[in-house]
């Protein structure tokens, strides 16, 4: 994935002291076009970062809000196009741009805007024209920043722009913004614009002012749920008003605010199966999580009822994980050599106060004849 640049402009932003307004400046340090970056050895910095920046991956709905990579889309009142959003104009006019004097004055209108935002740190931001030849005609826009270490951030000329930067600038550092998004190779989206940043900071998001981002997978899954549940209490409790009904309303209002739910004992199993199947229809590889006692279990939607059943034993909930062979990582632990008993002998155990009742009902097991290791039981130690 090569791309050519038309256009590339390279900015310094200095601040004396984080998030005070006097102490923040910026100062423009060149403008190339394709031919003088092609023999600048800034090219050997951002040669590759183009096409990381592109095909970094990210998710309409992302699985959190603190995701580094994000989708954002123009916001536009409705009944208008396109054009009424400033950001996308903005974005647009510097994609655009047809020599290199027009780069650099809207580039610098997009620092100047930049500057104002409230996560602004001393750095370089380059913003760059870029075409994508073996696919498109039109261009993309790049705008990288990239945050400099204090002991890297003394720039003296022109001249020794490169040899100062040349830690500062990586993939690991850089944030960027492309314009416009391509989904799928050779498929532009022109309302959407991607954004990589630091998952605590709000770089960009400060930045561009009318875009707007969906909300995570885990909310958008979440209403679903609460409106299933409304369903479900629309069914139960048909137009009846009472104070039942009013109560049950109450507690599961209660157990969805809170940040650790406990089981809410609502539902048969059919019912979870049916309203986990609908979501799994939209996305399939939605996360399971959750904490039974002190173990912490995580999986998938689509493993409940397959291969993980809740039940109920002896006053105690229980979790079965069925598979065909476990797997262990890191450190070796004595659980690994475990032949283990049958399940009936340990749900006779299970709600008991002593650890070693399960050992003492698998050994009674194999002396009733089930099978086990062949060896006297004595261990070498």
């Amino acid at each position: 994935m090569e791309f050519d640049v038309q256009y590339i402009s390279f900015f310094v932003i200095q601040t004396d002291g984080e998030g005070t307004d006097s102490g923040k400046r910026f100062r423009h340090f060149q403008t190339m076009d394709g031919e003088d970056y092609e023999d600048s050895p800034l090219k050997d910095f951002l040669s590759g970062e183009f096409a990381r920046i592109v095909k970094r991956k990210a998710e309409r709905h992302p699985p959190s809000e603190s995701v580094p990579t994000k989708l954002g889309r123009f916001r536009v009142e409705p009944g208008y196009e396109l054009d009424s959003n400033p950001d996308y104009n903005l974005l647009q006019r510097l994609r655009t741009a047809d020599t290199a004097e027009r780069f650099h004055g809207i580039a610098d209108e997009l620092v100047r805007i930049y500057m104002d935002t409230s996560a602004v740190r001393g750095g370089a931001l380059i913003a760059v024209q870029a075409t994508l030849s073996k696919l498109f005609d039109a261009p993309f826009l790049f705008v990288l920043k990239c945050d400099f270490e204090s002991k890297i951030a003394r720039i003296a000329d022109e001249r020794s722009l490169v040899a100062n930067v040349e830690m500062a600038i990586s993939a690991r550092t850089i944030k960027s913004i492309q314009y416009p998004h391509m989904p799928e190779e050779g498929m532009l989206e022109p309302w959407e614009v991607k954004i990589h940043q630091a998952s605590h900071a709000r770089y960009f998001e400060d930045f561009l002012k009318f875009v707007s981002y969906e909300r995570p997978l885990p909310e958008v899954m979440g209403d679903q749920v609460l409106d299933m549940v409304q369903q479900y209490m629309t069914d139960k409790w048909q137009d009846d008003a009472s104070p039942q009904r009013k109560e049950e309303e109450e507690a599961v209002e209660i157990w969805a605010a809170s940040d650790k739910r406990e089981l809410l004992e609502r539902w048969t199993p059919e019912q979870v199966y049916e309203a986990s199947a609908a979501l799994v229809e939209q996305k399939e590889d939605l996360a399971l999580s959750f904490k039974l006692g002190g173990v912490q279990v995580k999986g998938l939607l689509t493993d409940f009822g397959r291969s993980l059943h809740f039940a109920r034993h002896n006053g105690k909930y229980v979790a079965v994980i069925e598979g065909d062979a476990f797997q262990f990582e890191r450190g070796l632990s004595p659980v690994e050599l475990l032949h283990p008993p049958e399940l009936s002998q340990v749900m006779e155990v299970i709600g008991t106060s002593e650890p070693e009742a399960a050992a003492a009902a698998a050994s009674a097991g194999a002396a009733d004849g089930a099978s086990g290791p062949e060896d006297d039981g004595e261990v070498p130690w």
